[in-house]
């Protein structure tokens, strides 16, 4: 079955919304293992590393699975996500983190799906309705009452991490946008996979000096385990799921579900530090909750029509 075919009708079935779930929980460890990598190693360091682990692993992938060099007409597409959800992605929300606080960069996350739905309805990806703009309001809404905007900091060196962290967030949401388009004509395996070869290139050459000095010996062993699951989960394993996943239903529907990632860490909270859960974090779960329903059933209720494709 060829792409078109597959993305003419999305229509998110379970394990669309099982892959996305997976996707954020593991997004939402990251923000917390990270932050513990970059007390040894420089942001470059870890980007560049993640880039020359998961690169060569989706290609692999991609030329088993699918046995398709994309064309010549495909590679600036290709090389346009790889600057948007690769290097530019990767790059400034490892800066962003180290300069700002966790809990900063976890309230300013939820701009990606407004970020994500205003670029698909300008763009003509997507149509605006009532119930798809309710459900990203209350996504929104409710990672925004679990994380309390109140505690954000705003100091001279935390505010260029801030601006950082929401500079990725719209790169990110462009990148899902462009990354929608390309796959009516592209299997998964392969734009993900050459998205990180053109970004990875990038992402290698301004972190080469870093990784050429990495003090192998005086690095502790549990950051080596950290950093290894960064590159295996987080990175290649999340990338390919959530390609998988946008390719079955829309970028604004992907997008909303990183508004979990408050929720995904107040479960590894809970679980690993004893952290109870009150009745922000309730709430906010409750209005997360309805808010994926209603994009989610916006998604399907576009399934029914023809998707545009001009």
């Amino acid at each position: 079955m060829c792409p078109e075919q597959d993305l003419a009708r999305p229509d998110p079935g379970w394990r669309v919304h099982a892959g996305l779930l997976f996707v954020q929980l593991n997004f939402g460890a990251f923000h917390v293992s990270a932050k513990a990598v970059l007390a040894h190693m420089h942001p470059l360091t870890v980007a560049g590393l993640r880039v020359l682990v998961a690169t060569p692993i989706l290609l692999l992938l991609a030329w088993r699975h699918d046995r398709l060099i994309p064309s010549r007409r495909d590679l600036p597409w290709l090389a346009l996500l790889g600057l948007l959800g690769v290097f530019a992605n990767q790059l400034l929300f490892i800066f962003g983190l180290r300069w700002t606080t966790a809990t900063n960069a976890a309230i300013l996350m939820p701009s990606i799906p407004v970020f994500a739905a205003a670029i698909a309805i300008v763009g003509g990806i997507e149509r605006a309705n009532p119930r798809k703009l309710a459900g990203i309001v209350l996504a929104v809404a409710g990672a925004l009452v679990m994380l309390d905007p109140g505690r954000i900091e705003l100091g001279s060196r935390t505010l260029a991490g801030n601006a950082m962290i929401l500079a990725n967030c719209l790169s990110y949401a462009t990148f899902l946008v462009v990354m929608r388009r390309l796959l009516h004509r592209l299997p998964v395996t392969t734009v993900i996979a050459w998205a990180f070869l053109f970004g990875g290139l990038g992402v290698t050459a301004v972190s080469a000096s870093h990784l050429a000095a990495i003090p192998f010996a005086s690095v502790p062993a549990f950051v080596w385990i950290l950093m290894a699951y960064i590159v295996l989960v987080p990175t290649a394993l999340n990338y390919l799921i959530n390609t998988w996943a946008l390719a079955r239903s829309t970028p604004t529907l992907v997008a909303a579900y990183t508004t979990l990632q408050p929720l995904a860490a107040g479960i590894l909270a809970a679980i690993f530090l004893g952290e109870r859960a009150g009745w922000p974090q309730v709430t906010g779960a409750l209005l997360i909750a309805a808010g994926l329903w209603q994009v989610s059933a916006s998604a399907a209720d576009r399934a029914q029509r023809p998707v545009s494709t001009h």
